[in-house]
């Protein structure tokens, strides 16, 4: 919907100032937000049909020119977003990188990767980054999370998309998903089918994520009336190695689940390979779920039921939020948004009912 309108005094400015016109003043003149600006030039289908007409009639009107080219005619080089990453799971990373990679060639911007350590000093990473002249950073699991990191960029002005957080900061954009309520919706899942004994591999506890699903995966007992037992919740931390020692754990347990339930594929895929060393069918003797549905889930077998978290598709609309404060200046890249994304249950085959109690 479109809030006010613009009046032609407000273009014939724009038009006679000389100078290239800018995201904001697109918005202004169209009355819509300088994100809605963005979503209208890079084609995003969540733009109504009204909207996208006011909005390029405007841009027609003033000559607008998305300000990435413009950038790179005027400074003679890209934008420069940073894509900062410690995160053990190679395959949530390359999901990432597709997404990222795939928006930034939209926008004619370069994605620069830094690999940083979850401890390292916020003070000189931030300034490590200036030296390399980056106009944005890029925050994956677990450094979404590090609320130092976030507020030391935020606080030298520059633009930051916080992706998959649970801690959104202030003057950071974030692209979050419903954790907590996807690893209660397979919980509830695999107790429809049948199962009681639910065994949990958590995630790394430095991440909001972890806490979020562990949440979840309770709540779905209790409302089912199941009591908690604090030996069916393992320790992992994303890595397939950790879930190799936890599912371990699990399976020698005196009464061992049924079903099993990892915070990430990685995780469920080494539950996976444990099951199987030892002589068990996957998922006739134990049902196995993960969360991600990143590309190990459909490259082991069987094929892992699992949460499909799109982050790919966060990770583009992450980059588009970048790209568009970065066009905007300093204005937009102090006026954070938000946005969510659904997550779904994957049914593939490695969960069915319990045959044994």
């Amino acid at each position: 919907m479109i809030e006010g309108d613009a009046s032609g005094e407000s273009r014939r400015t724009a038009r006679r100032g000389g100078a290239s016109v800018t995201v904001s003043q697109v918005a202004h003149a169209a009355g819509v937000s300088p994100m809605t600006v963005s979503r209208v030039v890079n084609g995003d289908p969540r733009v109504s049909q009204a909207t996208r007409e006011k909005v390029d009639e405007v841009i027609r009107d003033l000559g607008y020119v998305p300000n990435p080219a413009a950038r790179s005619l005027a400074s003679g080089r890209q934008c420069r977003i940073g894509l900062l990453y410690s995160n053990p799971s190679a395959s949530y990373l390359s999901e990432f990188l597709v997404g990222a990679l795939a928006e930034a060639a939209r926008h004619d911007a370069q994605i620069i990767l830094e690999q940083c350590e979850a401890e390292a000093d916020a003070a000189a990473l931030v300034g490590q980054l200036r030296r390399h002249r980056l106009d944005a950073v890029l925050l994956p699991p677990p450094l979404c999370d590090d609320p130092q990191l976030v507020e030391a960029l935020v606080g030298v002005g520059m633009a930051v998309a916080q992706v998959a957080t649970g801690r959104p900061a202030e003057g950071a954009h974030t692209v979050c998903m419903d954790d907590e309520g996807a690893a209660a919706a397979m919980t509830a899942r695999l107790i429809a089918l049948g199962h009681r004994r639910i065994g949990f591999i958590g995630g790394d506890p430095r991440q909001a994520s972890s806490q979020l699903r562990l949440t979840g995966y309770r709540r779905a007992l209790a409302e089912a009336g199941i009591a908690m037992e604090a030996a069916l919740e393992t320790a992992g931390d994303y890595s397939y190695r950790s879930g190799l020692a936890s599912c371990e754990a699990l399976l020698d347990l005196a009464v061992p689940p049924t079903a099993i339930f990892a915070a990430n594929d990685d995780m469920a895929a080494a539950a996976v390979a444990v099951t199987h060393r030892r002589g068990l069918d996957v998922p006739r003797d134990v049902s196995i779920c993960g969360f991600d549905d990143t590309a190990i889930a459909t490259t082991i077998w069987p094929e892992l039921t699992t949460v499909r978290q799109p982050v790919a598709e966060m990770a583009r609309m992450a980059t588009q939020l970048l790209a568009g404060a970065i066009a905007g200046g300093a204005e937009e890249r102090q006026a954070a948004s938000d946005e969510s994304v659904a997550f779904s249950l994957i049914a593939r085959d490695s969960d069915g009912p319990p045959q044994r109690a």
